[in-house]
């Protein structure tokens, strides 16, 4: 498939690796000609210089034979005006980054009217993200599949649990699996022999009680409690997007803000939320805010170093479940360490939106994990998928993928080398991230486009 990338930033640059790794051809246009330099130096894709905008640059890059466009620049008006030059010269199909909330009002007139296919604001994907973390039980990261039957959660090892330094052939697994591990930043598909370390972050896999279960075995801390209050540092779009949504839900909120502007306008457009003027990283207005009788913290500052400190003291005063946005993948070996509960990435999940959109099909859900380097894909056969109807140790599994579970008439399998796939199953599949080539020649995947 033929892609065209309209800016080249933290999201751009995510999803030309993740395109790459499809085998897709990919064209990235960019401004900034340090930036186009270092994709001529690092990936095997046409970088050109130049304005997405420009109708001549965009036919310079035949954008009337490409199957897809993304325009996800810094500017909302770049990317609307890109998006329908493109459609206009034949390109089939047009995604646009929509950040601002006035626009984001108008996207079933930009879709109907302007002809732009899908249209993702990553504040608002980041908002609805932190929401489905506040509301699991799990205070770390876990995420459902197979409309809520299989699970997939992280479970971070300490010194006295009873997993530590045994081999995973010893371990008595209540129907789930081990798809990975990972270790000083480094990431391990695990076998038989694989031995759990303190410190180790394991990624455990089945049907949603017997994960759960084992999570609970294994130390992880498993809540019931709903979450009714809530503190927020930071006020910008994604923090307000998501005040909006606690308020829908009957949550008190608070926002610490700096700037006095962004307060006031904050202050007109939220109902029920309290909006502080201050500094989220002060130790004393968290004390005096009684921050450690608050449910939840979330962190969403526009630095990444300030929401690690702010994230730090909320957890070291006591509040249960903290959330804090980070911009560097670099990071999460850093958070495994000093214990910060939930972490949100928006250029993964931006990128995991788009890779839906691109996909589709019979992709019917996909997380990215660990920092973009691996994947679960949750994926419906029919009768001419290539793995259906065969042992799966007869397929010839690449290294880096794991078939984790089956859902067959509401039943979930943890698959063996005995097992064999049917039509109409739905497989959750965990792969890294060069080897979702592999997981579409499995699968008979080509995609949307």
């Amino acid at each position: 498939m033929k892609v065209i990338i309209i800016g080249a930033g933290k999201v751009g640059s995510q999803l030309v690796e993740t395109l790459l790794n499809d085998k897709h051809d990919v064209t990235v246009i960019d401004i900034s000609q340090e930036i186009i330099d270092n994709f001529t130096d690092n990936f095997d894709v046409l970088a050109i210089k130049g304005n997405g905008v420009s109708s001549s640059l965009l036919r310079e890059v035949d954008c009337g034979k490409a199957d897809l466009l993304i325009a996800v620049t810094d500017r909302d008006e770049a990317n609307i005006v890109s998006s329908i030059t493109a459609k206009k010269l034949g390109t089939k199909k047009v995604i646009a980054r929509v950040r601002n909330p006035e626009y984001v009002k108008e996207q079933e007139f930009m879709r109907e009217k302007l002809a732009i296919d899908y249209i993702i604001n990553p504040e608002l994907s980041t908002a609805q993200e932190i929401m489905r973390l506040l509301f699991n039980a799990h205070t770390s990261y876990a995420e459902d599949f197979a409309s809520g039957r299989v699970r997939i959660t992280e479970i971070q090892v300490n010194h006295e649990s009873e997993l530590t330094y045994k081999q995973l052939k010893d371990l008595n697994l209540p129907s789930v699996i081990i798809t990975a591990i990972t270790r000083d930043g480094e990431v391990i598909i695990p076998n038989g022999s694989s031995y759990i370390y303190p410190r180790d972050t394991l990624y455990v896999m089945g049907e949603r009680s017997n994960v759960d279960a084992f999570a609970a075995a294994a130390g992880s801390t498993i809540t019931s409690d709903r979450i009714k209050s809530i503190m927020i540092a930071g006020g910008g779009r994604t923090a307000y997007y998501l005040a909006k949504n606690l308020e829908q839900l009957g949550v008190a909120g608070k926002i610490i803000e700096q700037d006095h502007e962004r307060c006031r306008l904050l202050a007109e457009n939220l109902n029920n939320t309290l909006v502080l003027h201050g500094d989220g990283t002060d130790l004393s207005l968290l004390k005096s805010e009684l921050v450690e009788q608050t449910d939840a913290f979330v962190a969403l500052t526009g630095y990444d170093e300030e929401n690690l400190l702010v994230a730090l003291l909320a957890k070291q005063l006591g509040v249960k479940k903290v959330i804090t946005k980070v911009s560097r993948s670099s990071y999460l070996t850093l958070l495994e360490t000093i214990g910060i509960d939930n972490v949100v990435i928006p250029k993964l999940i931006t990128a995991g939106d788009i890779l839906r959109m691109i996909r589709g099909g019979r992709i019917v859900s996909m997380s990215l994990l660990i920092g973009g380097r691996a994947e679960v894909l949750e994926i419906i056969t029919r009768e001419n998928t290539p793995v259906i109807n065969k042992k799966l140790k007869d397929i010839g599994i690449p290294p880096g993928l794991i078939f984790g579970a089956i859902l067959r008439n509401g039943q979930v399998l943890i698959p063996n080398g005995e097992s064999i796939i049917r039509s109409g199953d739905r497989v959750i599949v965990f792969t890294l991230e060069n080897n979702i080539n592999n997981v579409n020649k499995l699968f008979g995947i080509k995609g949307r486009f």
